[in-house]
């Protein structure tokens, strides 16, 4: 194979080229470090590139091999880690000048099960500022491009890691998701990424950007190019490699996907959520993919997402919940990025400032805005369980209405619109909704693409409040983006989830407006 053929491999791809000992771990990592150094310049997706320790242990893995003493089925495959992911004796800074310096003691779990199987860490990618954000710029490393469009982000948290994916810089990787910061970026940048349910993968030794919080929990997961890279990745550090060195992980295995049968399968089709309406190319990329659903056997019917105001300002509330102070100790003298300021701004507000801005901002019909606001700020101990409550109640709201309707699953959009501008994140945190509302219910939500942007797709006539505004200056010039739509499942149903984004990505591949990496 020559070096464009090698990097158009995936991650599974690569592992089973190598098993048939038809290419090595050493030619197709040398193809992906000359790819890095081609074009991490002008995109900035990476933080720290291990050229020496990759080649390194492409050698090993080829050594092993030969001598028919391969760790794993994945020995020798590269791929890629999130900045916040540690690696003993590498930086682990989040992007946060404060933390400059501060090197990791050892591995974390993930990269633990990832080198004890042979992987092949080709290095650390972006992050936003304390990875509260959806873009990935900081002051130690910059702002990432997204490879489709320059001018736009590829989302955040996990924007460096789905821009080296997209690039084919990696074949992939992992990234950590609080507020859709796998997902955003998956849908951002035309790939496959998906948010398990909390505690189904290690998070040990991990940084997080407001330690300590854990009413709405932090997961990792994994992110590719397809749909079986995806679920490749996760099984190569799955539950039960997890559970034997983290005692929150419970050994519970995906099991097999692909022998599901989604016939008679229902699944819900939300359109919006009536807090911002989504971009014509979202709506139209959920109904192609409900259609897609539907021509797999499944059954699709509208739905509307239950509590949709209540579970999103609920999470506003619990995130903020210590007026930022965690932040700001972290942020301590250190620059701190534009796209923080408001929301340290807003957090720090005294309480009767708060429901008096949230006052003002609906009497001029800025609702939401107004809503934002008045969740924002800190709370007493009881007011954070009174919250953490709420939280719980909503879940089992949600789940009891699933439940009722005889649900599998549903599709929504990831992200309200197509990828941002560079720097129109600061203000638009709303437009993330549709994914943030699944951190708080812990239901796991994956992330497949299905289309691009149409040229008439790209004007918006209701621009009623602030973030229609914003939203319509996404949309203007976001013809050609990639558009993904996001499968929900119930707790635990990990392998549903893939067994619907395989059936949608099967379907989707052959049309012309697939979104495919940029290469």
């Amino acid at each position: 194979m020559n070096s464009t053929d090698l990097l158009r491999l995936g991650f599974s791809d690569i592992a089973r080229h190598l098993q048939n000992r038809e290419v090595s771990s050493v030619e197709v990592t040398t193809a992906l470090l000359d790819r890095i150094d081609a074009v991490q310049g002008e995109l900035r997706a990476y933080t720290h590139i291990y050229r020496r320790r990759a080649k390194a242990a492409a050698e090993a893995a080829d050594r092993r091999r030969a001598r028919n003493e391969a760790l794993s089925p994945y020995d020798g495959a590269p791929l890629s880690l999130k900045e916040c992911i540690a690696t003993a004796g590498d930086e682990m800074t989040l992007g946060l000048p404060t933390k400059k310096g501060d090197i990791a003691a050892q591995d974390a779990v993930m990269a633990k099960l990832i080198k004890d199987q042979g992987g092949v860490i080709l290095g650390k990618t972006n992050v936003s500022q304390a990875m509260l954000f959806h873009e990935s710029r900081n002051p130690l490393f910059g702002e990432t491009k997204n490879p489709h469009h320059h001018g736009r982000t590829p989302g955040g948290s996990s924007g460096g890691e789905a821009a080296a994916i997209a690039a084919h810089m990696s074949p992939g990787g992992f990234g950590t998701d609080i507020g859709g910061s796998v997902r955003v970026p998956a849908h951002f940048c035309g790939i496959v990424g998906l948010k398990p349910t909390a505690n189904r993968l290690s998070k040990q030794g991990f940084g997080a950007g407001v330690p300590g919080q854990e009413t709405i929990a932090s997961v990792v997961g994994p992110m590719a190019r397809t749909v079986d890279d995806a679920a490749a990745l996760f099984e190569l550090v799955s539950p039960e490699k997890c559970a034997p060195y983290d005692p929150r992980v419970v050994p519970y295995p995906l099991g097999d996907w692909r022998a599901i049968d989604l016939q008679g399968k229902r699944i819900g089709v939300i359109t919006t959520d009536h807090i911002v309406t989504p971009s014509a190319a979202c709506q139209r990329a959920v109904r192609t993919a409900a259609q897609h659903l539907e021509d797999a056997g499944c059954i699709v019917e509208e739905f509307e997402p239950p509590m949709a105001e209540d579970i999103i300002f609920t999470y506003f509330a619990a995130l903020s919940a210590d007026g930022g102070k965690t932040l700001i100790g972290r942020l301590g003298s250190g620059e701190v990025d534009d796209a923080l300021t408001l929301l340290l701004r807003s957090s720090r507000l005294a309480k009767p400032t708060r429901k008096a801005a949230a006052l003002a901002l609906g009497v001029v019909g800025e609702r939401v805005a107004g809503r934002i606001v008045e969740s924002l700020g800190e709370k007493s101990v009881a007011e954070l369980w009174a919250i953490t409550a709420r939280a719980r109640k909503l879940t089992e709201d949600v789940f009891a209405l699933w439940r009722h309707r005889g649900f599998d699953a549903v599709i929504t959009p990831p992200h309200a619109t197509v990828a941002l501008p560079h720097r129109t994140s600061r203000d638009f945190a709303i437009g993330g909704a549709f994914s943030m509302r699944y951190n708080l219910l812990n239901f796991p939500g994956g992330v497949v693409p299905v289309t691009t942007v149409r040229d008439d797709e790209t004007t918006r006539h209701d621009v009623s409040q602030r973030h229609d505004k914003r939203a319509a200056q996404v949309d203007a010039g976001s013809a050609g983006l990639p558009v993904g739509v996001q499968i929900v499942t119930k707790p635990f149903r990990e392998d549903l989830n893939f067994a619907l984004m395989k059936a949608i990505e099967q379907r989707a591949i052959m049309g012309d407006d697939y979104p495919r990496g940029v290469l």
